[in-house]
């Protein structure tokens, strides 16, 4: 079969037959767990080996090539109608989990793109297909985000000696990984990749509320992430007065209303504290130590370094007035991206075309398309959230708007390849 358009009303039916396909698949993916009773997948762990041996079939079915690289990515080649160097259109998202995660964050961008694959019936394009299950995007075994696609980019140095749990480094971890796949591949991008696209839900609650089904983001905001260790000085919960005592659980908890504070009186400003643990943890000991993180976005970088640093300042003065010492330090700092307005354009050119409005947005979360957007021209479509609900079992998507994504990115797949054509000066007919 040739690359000629497909009608519309023929990709409409092939969206609606895929959606179903699709949920099915992400509840099948869902059984992939490193911990039983909850969703949770980390960096090359055994749970995401199960994905990579669960949709190698799927993708192979399609007509797909499907190798895993040194850094634990899946990676599915379809090829183009012509030959070897033609252009090629990454697709991606990632594979792992936040602890006790839903469905669909990350791994249904992942399954979009076998559905648009599948969706072209054995039509070649005149541009091959990459499409990658990232590694890891959240960060959840070592606490550093984004580690399969800052590999593919070839940015992972500054990150190597960071630890999990049980004190692996990101390089050991990495070099047992290869040691028991002799067969991956290298990690890094062809360099005939001209583009990227990411489909993603929401994990918020905009496209629900203006009653939409899909959204085109055109930038990301920010992130830095800190660690911050309060030094006080542990007691007897009895015979302690409260005059006297240096609890480093009450400076936390004065500190963590601070950051709400300040955080609510910047626009655009988001602080969380996700992450507190207390020693030494007795019902009747004051606690003496206590560590906590910081994650906070904006998409202007500077107001976000701003904030951060009188974040941080408010720490060093409540532990001051209380007598007791803080630690803190930025170990995560990722810039603001705005992606790419030819890329965005042919998004929202597609979203039209299939039949649906659609809105321009911004992304407060953290997507690998930050990381990739430096190297290629990159965009987004959000898929709504019911509830706004995500980083949580009741995560959801509705069949309807995955049947209109998967509209939209065959729409895309041809609007790509006449863009493709007029820059190369041989429009098609």
């Amino acid at each position: 079969m040739n690359s000629t358009v497909v009608a519309d009303s023929v990709r409409a039916a092939i969206a609606r037959n895929a959606a179903s396909t699709l949920l099915a698949r992400s509840t099948a993916l869902a059984a992939c767990t490193d911990k039983p009773g909850e969703i949770l997948r980390t960096f090359l762990s055994p749970a995401m080996e199960r994905v990579h041996q669960r949709m190698q079939p799927w993708f192979e079915t399609a007509g797909a090539i499907v190798s895993v690289d040194r850094a634990g990515n899946l990676r599915a080649f379809y090829p183009s109608a012509s030959n070897e160097n033609s252009p090629r259109l990454l697709i991606g998202s990632h594979l792992d989990t936040v602890p006790n995660a839903g469905a669909y964050d990350g791994v249904l961008g992942v399954l979009m793109g076998l559905a648009l694959v599948e969706g072209l019936s054995g039509r070649k394009m005149p541009f091959a297909v990459e499409i990658i299950g990232f590694s890891d995007e959240e960060g959840t075994r070592f606490g550093i985000p984004f580690l399969g696609s800052r590999a593919v980019v070839n940015q992972l140095d500054d990150a190597l000696l960071g630890k999990d749990a049980n004190g692996i480094t990101i390089r050991e971890a990495l070099s047992d990984y290869a040691a028991g796949h002799p067969e991956a591949i290298e990690t890094s991008l062809s360099s005939m990749t001209t583009g990227y696209l990411e489909f993603h839900i929401e994990q918020g609650p905009v496209l629900e509320s203006k009653k939409l089904a899909l959204g085109v983001v055109d930038s990301l905001a920010g992130q830095s992430r800190c660690h911050l260790v309060f030094n006080g000085r542990a007691g007897h919960a009895g015979t302690t007065p409260m005059l006297l005592r240096r609890d480093a659980l009450a400076a936390a908890a004065e500190w963590m209303t601070r950051c709400e504070m300040i955080a609510s009186n910047v626009e655009g400003l988001m602080a969380t504290v996700g992450q507190i643990s207390a020693e030494p943890g007795g019902v009747n000991v004051i606690p003496g130590t206590v560590r906590c993180s910081l994650d906070v976005r904006h998409t202007d970088d500077t107001v976000r370094g701003q904030s951060v640093r009188v974040i941080l300042e408010e720490a060093h003065a409540i532990a001051a007035r209380r007598g007791m010492q803080v630690d803190a330090e930025e170990y995560h700092a990722q810039p603001a991206v705005h992606l790419d307005s030819a890329m965005i354009s042919l998004c929202d050119k597609a979203v039209r075309q299939a039949g649906y409005a659609s809105i321009r947005m911004t992304s407060g979360a953290g997507h690998d398309a930050m990381v990739i957007a430096p190297h290629l021209p990159a965009a987004m479509v959000f898929l709504r959230s019911p509830g706004g609900i995500s980083h949580h079992p009741d995560e959801s998507v509705l069949e309807e708007d995955v049947a209109a994504a998967i509209h939209a990115g065959l729409c895309f797949l041809d609007e790509f390849a006449l863009f493709l054509a007029e820059k190369e000066g041989n429009p098609i007919a």
